[in-house]
């Protein structure tokens, strides 16, 4: 993800799907959806006649004082205006063309306050936004709009006290699993909420046609092509998702349901890691899912790379795994070669400017982002060998293969892996991290073999937050100044370099910490990003993602493994908060909801008709008594990254619930 214009394309503007104009490579390989979301592509989608009005309005409306304009649009080189004043109105219509349910979203500015976004549904409103006063571009989403066939639908905007421009519309499916939380305290409600319906909000519409390689250089883009089921992950002004952000992203929109997506976009870099790119997988691609974004990719030897990314999508296909218990995360053959690849050649090849004795550490080249950085952090990047960022998820990269090959029945490579993780984190503690605390510790190489130390953002964060530093009073001196640096003059400068501070805090038990960083990035959602163009922070995806992974994975502590019918919690409530319940949070093929009561009693209901799981529940510290549904069990402790636990291990079958309760 690189700062640029901002420009939203739109994903939807035609019916009859196009064959892709390529002006960069298309990733090799069949590139096939599953045959459902094949099947659901190729069905009549509801769409939008001229969404970014680059076509001059065409299907619009316009009344009096309103019209198509220059000179201040949000992408592209047109927009819809009106004038201000009351009464003044531009509208389409539609019909759908099957059931379905919808969420619509418009980039609007607006000089003054009284302006409207509605959406009506044969005539009747079902949703509309007060548009506040706010000159430059923000996204506004109306949610779940249901739909039946031959629905009449109108999207209108009305003028208000002040000129009201619209840009670049879009349609998105309804998230098809809806998570609700509940809480004694209001603002964790209100925040993922809001996190919940923004981040769908990014999700496209597979089967409707868009352009592909967009970027600030190239607004109008190289063609079309039909779009995979796939979400926005980078910025808006790019017809693309991106590596680093859709991996980060990848819980929270599992949570919403987004699995096909997931598996598309994770095999999209799959099939993108090829031996003529020496196995890196490539930087971002186009919503097709297949073509490789031209702004970051040249040529085989000449595109964007960073050694985390390499690693991080094998952690994540890992997660999601666990999550879904799909079997195609193992199975797949594709998949499993860059699983295998990514752990094995790409090491070999990327392993020659430090000598790290019997382990192998992936090495960026230092000469930039298109020759393969060592780091996320491009502002430290050049003349970096090796990197904290990359060694601690290549780190986490091993720890993921193992729970992959026990997936697919191989207790050999199992075995392998967890060896390769283990002596991988000791070499970096006694060796390659130093003998310093905070300021002190090691966070890179250069390609001289020179150490470095102080601060350095995404390869200072990703050591703790990938828990390669083992715990104690190094680890716990180096949060402390990680969290300095962080509230200083040379802190994350953006806001999705933060989103990972939660994720961070929350991987070391530091739940207060935690939850303050989740407020401060929901409390500047509408502070205008550093990026001019890209609008208010919390239009910057990674944002709402992040945030509903960090309420289901932090606050609550669900970590599922659904293809051994397991699931563990642990309750990280913050202090002030005493009770937080989210319901309907989808696991392997059905939910489960779970309510932690302070620090001492959790409930876990199993959502499912059929099926049990064997549940986990952990609580922090050792505690005389521990009782499921009100009988007495015996009382089991154990360790787990420097933490002691006291544990039980109820079977929670298919619509059951259970209470487990410890005292002292």
């Amino acid at each position: 993800m690189k700062p640029s214009r901002l420009m939203l394309l739109t994903a939807v503007a035609l019916l009859t799907p196009m064959t892709p104009a390529l002006s960069a490579t298309a990733a090799p390989g069949d590139g096939a959806a599953p045959a459902s979301d094949t099947a659901s592509a190729t069905r009549p989608q509801l769409t939008l006649d001229d969404p970014g009005f680059e076509n001059g309005g065409t299907g619009w409306t316009f009344g009096a004082g309103t019209g198509v304009g220059t000179g201040n649009s949000h992408g592209g080189a047109r927009f819809l205006y009106l004038d201000s004043g009351a009464g003044k109105s531009a509208r389409q219509t539609l019909v759908a063309p099957r059931n379905g349910s919808y969420d619509f979203s418009a980039w609007v500015a607006s000089a003054g306050t009284g302006g409207t976004y509605t959406v009506r549904r044969n005539g009747e409103t079902v949703g509309t936004v007060a548009l506040p006063q706010r000159a430059t571009y923000a996204r506004y989403t109306m949610s779940r709009v249901e739909l039946k066939a031959g629905d009449r639908l109108e999207i209108s905007f009305g003028s208000g006290s002040g000129w009201v421009n619209a840009d670049d519309l879009m349609i998105s499916p309804a998230a098809p699993a809806d998570p609700k939380v509940t809480s004694s305290d209001p603002e964790v409600v209100a925040m993922f909420d809001w996190a919940q319906k923004k981040a769908n909000s990014w999700v496209q519409l597979p089967g409707t046609t868009g352009l592909i390689n967009v970027d600030e250089n190239q607004t109008g883009g190289t063609g079309t092509a039909p779009y995979a089921p796939t979400y926005w992950a980078g910025y808006a002004n790019r017809s693309a998702y991106y590596s680093r952000d859709m991996t980060h992203q990848l819980a929270g929109a599992h949570i919403l349901g987004l699995d096909a997506e997931n598996k598309t976009m994770l095999r999209s870099y799959a099939q993108s890691a090829t031996a003529a790119h020496k196995y890196f997988p490539v930087w971002s691609l186009n919503f097709d899912a297949k073509t490789y974004l031209s702004i970051d990719y040249k040529s085989p030897d000449n595109f964007v790379r960073e050694v985390p990314a390499t690693f991080e999508l094998v952690e994540k296909a890992a997660q999601a795994y666990l999550w879904t218990g799909d079997r195609r995360y193992v199975d797949d053959p594709v998949l499993w070669d860059f699983y295998r690849h990514a752990t094995e050649q790409f090491i070999d090849l990327h392993n020659a400017a430090k000598n790290n004795g019997k382990v192998k550490v992936a090495e960026g080249t230092g000469n930039g982002i298109f020759s393969g950085a060592a780091s996320y952090n491009e502002q430290d990047g050049d003349g970096l060998a090796e990197a904290g960022d990359g060694i601690a998820a290549e780190y986490q990269a091993y720890l993921a293969m193992a729970i992959l090959a026990r997936g697919k029945g191989d207790a050999a490579l199992v075995r392998t892996y967890d060896k390769r993780a283990a002596d991988l984190k000791t070499y970096f503690n006694d060796d390659w991290s130093g003998t310093g605390t905070g300021a002190d510790m090691v966070r890179a190489y250069t390609l001289s073999g020179t150490p470095v130390t102080g601060w350095g953002k995404e390869n200072s964060v990703f050591m703790p937050m990938k828990q390669i530093i083992d715990p104690g009073p190094r680890n716990d001196a180096y949060l402390d100044y990680i969290e300095a640096q962080e509230l200083g003059p040379e802190g994350s400068p953006n806001i999705e370099s933060t989103t990972y501070l939660p994720d961070m805090f929350f991987k070391n038990n530091r739940d207060d910490t935690a939850w303050t960083w989740m407020k401060k990035i929901y409390g500047e959602r509408e502070l205008q990003h550093v990026n001019s163009r890209q609008g208010p922070d919390g239009d910057y995806p990674e944002v709402s993602f992040t945030l509903v992974s960090q309420t289901v994975e932090g606050l609550m502590g669900i970590a599922p493994d659904a293809a051994d019918h397991r699931v563990t919690t642990q309750s990280r409530l913050p202090s002030g908060v005493k009770w937080l319940q989210t319901a309907d949070v989808p696991i392997g093929a059905s939910t489960i909801t779970v309510r932690h009561d302070g620090a001492t009693k959790t409930t876990l209901t199993n959502n499912a008709r059929n099926g049990a799981y064997r549940w986990e529940a952990r609580f922090q510290g050792v505690h005389k008594k521990i009782t499921v549904n009100g009988v007495p069990q015996r009382v089991r402790t154990k360790t787990v990254d420097g933490v002691t636990y006291t544990y039980t291990t109820p079977t929670v079958r298919a619509g059951a619930t259970a209470v487990v309760r410890v005292a002292d």
